[in-house]
């Protein structure tokens, strides 16, 4: 079952990054369904939020999709490699988002592999959000798709635990300032597939 509407128009972007832990992410390429486990999640408060791509309102052609509806992909070129996967949340008009930063294989394991050309599984194949991107088959041609399509979709998976749930600073946002400090990161604990970036 799909993740509802009303779960990614809520307004408190910090809570659905806490929660999007433990859902199933898919996505349906080609005949191929691939998907795993979210297990590291950032947050990014929109205009107030200066390690947000929005900050004090900015919008440009590839921020704009920030400021659609809660429950659209928001996919961004990062170093003009790593293709980057972030949940749109709030209601239009207002710039929060997800980034999706590691899961834990589930399906199409082998179809993974192959896109991200390695020859066994290990963490590296998806903890982190290049690479998770990569194995999924994400692109920037995605951004502005409804998460309630066939190509990329969220399913509902049982909630995880406070217990079982770190709470950290984001990464590569050292230009935030005070913002960087803010504990807007989630991974679960113990979980092999976390990327090996370190907050602050």
């Amino acid at each position: 079952m799909l993740i509802p509407p009303e779960f990614y128009s809520a307004h408190d972007v910090v809570d659905i990054a806490r929660l999007l832990l433990g859902k199933l992410l898919v996505t349906e390429i080609d005949g191929h369904r691939s998907s795993g486990i979210i297990t590291e999640t950032e947050a990014y408060a929109g205009v107030t939020d200066k390690a947000s791509h929005a900050w004090g309102g900015r919008r440009t052609k590839r921020t704009e999709v920030m400021y659609m509806q809660g429950g659209t992909a928001y996919v961004y070129l990062c170093y003009g490699i790593h293709h980057l996967f972030n949940v749109v949340t709030h209601e239009e008009g207002t710039p929060h988002a997800v980034l999706i930063r590691a899961i834990e294989p589930v399906d199409g394991l082998d179809i993974m592999l192959q896109r991200r050309k390695m020859s066994k599984l290990t963490p590296a194949l998806t903890a982190g959000p290049g690479a998770l991107s990569q194995a999924l088959g994400i692109n920037t041609a995605m951004t502005g798709l409804s998460l309630f399509g066939n190509s990329v979709y969220i399913e509902e998976r049982p909630v995880i635990p406070d217990t079982n749930i770190v709470a950290a600073t984001r990464i590569g946002v050292n230009y935030a300032g005070d913002d960087a400090l803010l504990p807007y990161r989630f991974y679960i604990k113990g979980n092999k597939y976390v990327s090996k970036g370190k907050g602050l």
